[in-house]
């Protein structure tokens, strides 16, 4: 018991020292920062990022983050620069460099070279009197009072404040590129996520087959209309448009209610105000219609407000959208 409630505890202080730790950036947050962002945002280059052992990781991340966002980057491993890689870095790039101390010795091998290119040079560091704090253009600080490992020894809380930094650029330059859902569709096509943001119903309910019976269809053939499409639902179509909904939740209701049914007629039990989506209306506002509602399957109508077909949650579930 004893055991748990220090696991607890330590997992606890590790959030705490953390998040006060990425609090406390706040206060670095300045007009330097400003024209990090104004620097990038009007380069005609990438962004070079820069780093050696976990810097180098959280480099490869903020690279991901800004080349989903709208901003080209490229990783460049800090010890692998100084041995060719340095040609990776074009005339117009801004090289960013990450270092917790800002002193090892790949990074004072690295800096003088890069200088000499004249690319601009920004150091993410938490040593403002560190060898990158002291020669690069722009200094972002990252400092921390100590690190959430209990020897102060692992980088925790400063990999913490290095990804942070980036976050925040990455997001400030979003905002000013006016970087749009559309736009990050682009970039996400696969997977849910990429999904969520691309796919429309009609990707959907075209490949459904599409079940639709009249006003004055016989019972019998409505369950058999149902039953055959398998999708628990019928539409009740009048002149191509939509009047009503039948599905399996009313034709069990039907045999609650009444032991003589067969001469009932689709309008008879079908249901008047049925939710509809258009066609092209994107997936996940299918699903949150779905949720809203307590439902589990939409007509979907095309522009002319025309039948077009049925989108059913297990498709959703399908698809990866939920």
């Amino acid at each position: 018991m004893n055991k748990n409630h220090d696991i607890i505890n330590s997992a606890k202080q590790v959030f705490e020292l953390e998040g006060q730790s990425i609090l406390n950036l706040k206060s670095y947050i300045n007009d330097n920062f400003v024209n990090v962002v104004d620097l990038i945002y009007k380069s005609k280059g990438r962004v070079i990022i820069t780093g050696i052992g976990k810097s180098a990781i959280i480099g490869n991340k903020i690279v991901a983050t800004l080349n989903s966002t709208g901003t080209p980057a490229l990783f460049m491993h800090a010890a692998e620069a100084i041995h060719g890689d340095l040609g990776l870095i074009l005339k117009d790039d801004i090289v960013i460099c990450i270092s917790k101390s800002g002193n090892t010795p790949e990074i004072k091998v690295l800096i003088p070279l890069i200088k000499s290119t004249k690319n601009k040079l920004i150091g993410i560091t938490g040593n403002e009197d560190s060898f990158l704090g002291q020669h690069c253009d722009y200094f972002l600080n990252t400092y921390v009072e100590k690190e959430a490992c209990p020897l102060n020894l692992a980088p925790t809380t400063s990999t913490t404040a290095q990804l942070v930094m980036g976050d925040a650029l990455a997001v400030c330059l979003l905002e000013l590129r006016g970087f749009s859902s559309g736009d990050f569709a682009k970039y996400h096509p696969g997977g849910a996520l990429g999904k969520k943001l691309y796919l429309r119903v009609s990707d959907i309910s075209n490949d459904n087959n599409k079940p639709e019976v009249h006003p004055d269809t016989n019972i019998k053939e409505v369950i058999i209309n149902i039953s055959k499409n398998m999708l628990g639902v019928t539409a009740v179509i009048e002149d191509q448009k939509i009047v009503g909904i039948i599905t399996d939740g009313d034709l069990r209701r039907m045999l609650t209610k009444t032991d003589h049914f067969i001469n009932l007629t689709a309008k008879d039990i079908m249901g008047n105000m049925p939710k509809t989506i258009n066609e092209n209306a994107m997936a996940i506002e299918a699903l949150e219609l779905m949720e809203t509602n307590d439902i589990s399957q939409l007509l979907v109508s095309k522009d002319d407000n025309t039948y077009a077909g049925v989108v059913h949650i297990h498709d959703l579930i399908k698809e990866g959208i939920i």
